[in-house]
């Protein structure tokens, strides 16, 4: 026992003389002077010289200096935010309206990236690439069947204009290799336009991009000729984008003077932002569909409508992302986005929630307390409150409450449509519909058409076998007739997206199970 505990003391002694002598041998630096002023970033620099003196390996200045940029900004708030020469570079191709690439949308439901449409007029179209087709290779690079992830092959396909790349594609079980010329690409914003009945017109606004009010213009135009006297504007899943196009569009539906935002900052004094009176839509009832995914220029748009009482929004509380970002950007191709001011609508409310610890988990939150399926659990702040020119009361706190609120409905899913939706069955199902009618649906422009040709193949049949094949899931007793009148319409969208109507019949074959449509089509679109 004595001899364990002469060991334990010899042990302790090592440790003990081992950090004395890592002191004594250490070159102990004399103290710096720091005079307490942080105005001069001087402890930073003095921090940074130290380490630059005296720090045991070569520094990699780049990574470093990135890293402390980083670090400060995640102080600030939740959008300023530094951004690296790639990231910025798609950032700004994301809203610019174009890009450089060869041109199509595909999606992935299976490991394999499979064309919905190639651009009309772009390079894929030009080199003869089909709806249908399955990428299995980019260059020599295969990207079929290895679990690539999409952005991954996004940016293999990108490329700067007059560049060519090797696409090469599994066309009825053969491989065909094409040579495409990369070009400018159009990105388009307004995903859908179409009337639901004879006078209501609907507009699908993916984002605010450079092209948002020329899209939606021309979308409007068309609707008018054809009888448009209201409109759903549909907003939901909008994070947003330039802000003039927001006070572009904003200025369609409002009369002079009419308030649209003001912005306002330490640095940065009030600044009002008006309607001209010269819009083309002032006499088109509106309806604006908004939920926790409609953030920023959408917040601005819907606040404008909702406090001059000019229409009724429809759905659930936007995201309330109300900060102005300024873009700072350098020669080496990176750049910042610092806030330097709010947003408020008419009325004074701040469109921006509280970034507080909990800010990148609202949205969980929110599906936590219940605030999506019912109006009583939103969170809305009764201390600030607020009226509208007709005065109406709204509420401050972040984001836009709606008029009329549209809970999420659960009770529709079956625990048949829960596990075809885990395996994404309906998605994969449509391209297997596609590939076997592909001659029929690709040339299909009608909707009701198209409609009747989809119930004339029995898809609902051939659904019900497809699952039952593949993924070897089954419906209950019962349980097809519960979940037919929600599935049917979702199955018609993906397999109809495949015809020339593209994401137009998917959008309307969905409108009878959008609850949220549906509660604006029933709710009046003025306010009284």
């Amino acid at each position: 026992m004595k001899k364990f505990d002469n060991n334990i003391l010899v042990a302790l002694l090592g440790v003990i003389l081992g950090v004395l002598l890592t002191l004594v041998a250490g070159k102990v630096l004399p103290e710096r002077k720091f005079d307490g002023d942080y105005n001069r970033w001087r402890k930073l620099n003095l921090i940074l010289q130290e380490v630059e003196k005296n720090y045991v390996d070569t520094l990699d200045k780049k990574n470093m200096t990135d890293a402390a940029v980083v670090a400060a900004l995640a102080e600030l708030d939740p959008h300023s935010v530094y951004l690296p020469p790639v990231e910025l570079t798609e950032s700004e191709t994301e809203l610019s309206g174009n890009f450089e690439g060869i041109g199509i949308t595909f999606n992935v439901p299976n490991d394999t990236a499979i064309v919905l449409n190639p651009v009309p007029g772009g390079p894929s179209e030009k080199a003869g690439l089909l709806q249908g087709d399955r990428i299995v290779r980019v260059d020599d690079r295969d990207i079929a069947g290895v679990k690539m992830p999409q952005d991954s092959m996004i940016r293999l396909m990108k490329g700067p204009k007059g560049t060519k790349v090797k696409i090469t594609v599994s066309r009825d079980g053969t491989l065909i290799p094409f040579e495409i010329t990369r070009d400018r690409i159009p990105m388009h914003c307004v995903d859908a336009s179409f009337m639901i009945d004879d006078t209501t017109g609907y507009i699908k606004l993916s984002k605010f991009t450079r092209t948002t009010y020329i899209e939606f213009s021309q979308a409007s135009e068309k609707l008018l000729s054809e009888g448009m006297t209201r409109l759903i504007f549909d907003l939901r899943d909008n994070t947003g984008g330039y802000f003039d196009q927001s006070l572009l569009l904003s200025n369609e539906f409002l009369n002079k003077g009419d308030g649209i935002v003001y912005m306002e900052g330490l640095h940065r004094p009030r600044q009002e932002y008006d309607a001209d009176g010269r819009g083309s839509l002032k006499d088109v009832e509106i309806s604006v569909l908004i939920d926790e995914g409609t953030a920023s220029s959408s917040e601005i748009f819907s606040g404008a409508i909702q406090d001059n009482d000019r229409g009724v929004i429809v759905g659930r509380r936007s995201f309330g992302k109300g900060l102005v970002q300024e873009p700072v950007n350098f020669t080496d191709g990176s750049g910042i986005r610092i806030t330097v001011a709010r947003f408020h609508t008419p009325s004074g409310r701040c469109i921006q929630k509280p970034y507080d610890k909990d800010y990148e988990y609202d949205i969980y939150e929110r599906y936590a307390h219940g605030e999506m399926m019912s109006a009583d659990s939103m969170k809305v702040d009764t201390t600030a409150v607020f009226y509208t020119m007709k005065g109406r009361r709204v509420y401050g706190g972040g984001g836009i409450i709606p008029d009329v609120f549209v809970p999420i409905d659960t009770t529709k899913a079956t625990e048949f449509y829960i596990r075809c939706n885990r395996k994404a069955t309906a998605v994969r199902f449509a391209q297997t519909m596609f590939d076997r009618y592909r001659g029929s649906l690709a040339g299909i422009s009608d909707f009701n058409e198209l409609d009747r040709y989809l119930d004339g193949i029995g898809l609902d049949r051939k659904f019900l076998d497809y699952a039952s094949r593949v993924d070897g899931i089954t419906p209950a007793p019962g349980e097809w007739d519960a979940s037919k009148s929600y599935m049917m319409p979702q199955l018609k969208a993906l397999v109809g997206r495949f015809s020339k109507l593209g994401d137009e019949a998917f959008y309307r074959f969905y409108l009878p199970i959008d609850d949220t449509i549906q509660a604006a089509l029933k709710h009046p679109s003025t306010v009284q």
